[in-house]
């Protein structure tokens, strides 16, 4: 049975809903995913007045390390899918014959 979020404490469940407010980051040229834009931290701290921001902080950086090795994860699996994948579609091995006539 999955974790509700309420299952945490209070700083790993302001740390949930302080990761969902940052921007992400991209790469323009190959689409990956660099991680979250942390520039607006202090800002968001301060708006919802947030008193142990080291703990929070903490959370969220252990959350991002965990998110990104996921996605990491899945992308190499669906990496290695593909490049079987496309394998098999080939039939195999490809022979080229050097004919002289």
């Amino acid at each position: 049975m999955p974790l509700d979020s309420s299952s945490f404490p209070e700083e790993v469940q302001v740390a949930f809903f302080i990761y969902g407010l940052l921007s992400d980051r991209w790469d323009g040229m190959s689409g990956t995913y660099l991680g979250k834009d942390w520039n607006s931290l202090e800002y968001i701290f301060k708006i919802y007045e947030i008193e142990n921001q080291k703990e929070v902080f903490f959370f969220l950086k252990i959350y991002e390390n965990l998110l990104i090795s996921y996605r990491a994860e899945e992308a190499e699996k669906k990496r290695k899918a593909e490049e079987r994948k496309a394998k098999s579609a080939g039939g195999g091995k490809q022979y080229t014959h050097n004919v002289r006539g």
